[in-house]
């Protein structure tokens, strides 16, 4: 089924940015200039968004094809690129984000063509989904569990492999005491906040379509 993967939705969006020869610095930079400003850990906007897996946003500048006989072709405009993996139905998740995270929305897409803004919840959902490409093949690390149910797997796995990288050797009596110690330590823990168990990783601006 398009755009679905089990119970994760893979939501990919392009918008068109702003094309004016009289804005200094102009809106595709503008837009790399914020993005390179977001956290990707705990602090991220898409993070406190409800429902996300994961997020990416890339500003893309072309893609060149040429045809057959040779003919050179371009993008008419710039790009803005928003890609998610998340739960549950479209609407949901896009009233979500209006709710949520209203002033990074705005502060991103106002270097768009037609954006109407996060404050009319109606507008903006029907703005996202005509921006909206059909997902028809894409990865998802999981396809059935939640935020929360992933996260407390994330957890219980970093720390179930720390636990049996530090009993090597240990004697059979020992080993069985920790672990139920461990066990018991790990159920009381709370989930893990999203953003918190991904690796780290730096936002690029440099190049191209980034």
């Amino acid at each position: 089924m398009p755009n679905q993967n089990g119970a994760l939705y893979g939501l990919t969006i392009l918008s068109p940015i702003i094309d004016d020869a009289k804005a200094t610095p102009s809106h595709d930079l503008q837009i790399r200039s914020y993005l390179a400003k977001l956290s990707t850990r705990e602090e991220s906007p898409f993070a406190l968004a409800p429902g996300t897996h994961l997020a990416r946003l890339v500003v893309m500048d072309d893609v060149i094809y040429v045809g057959m006989p040779a003919c050179e072709e371009h993008l008419k405009s710039k790009y803005l690129v928003f890609e998610s993996n998340c739960d549950g139905d479209l609407d949901t998740y896009l009233t979500g984000l209006a709710a949520s995270i209203p002033e990074h929305l705005d502060a991103i897409w106002k270097h768009c063509v037609g954006y109407p803004g996060a404050a009319n919840r109606k507008a903006f959902v029907e703005y996202m989904k005509a921006c909206q490409l059909e997902t028809t093949f894409y990865f998802a690390a999981v396809n059935d569990r939640s935020v929360p149910e992933t996260l407390r797997a994330l957890q219980t796995q970093s720390a179930v492999a720390d636990f049996v990288a530090t009993h090597q050797g240990v004697d059979p009596v020992t080993l069985q005491r920790d672990f139920i110690q461990f066990a018991a330590k790990l159920q009381s823990q709370p989930t893990p906040p999203p953003g918190s168990m991904g690796p780290y990783r730096e936002i690029k601006t440099g190049g191209h379509n980034e």
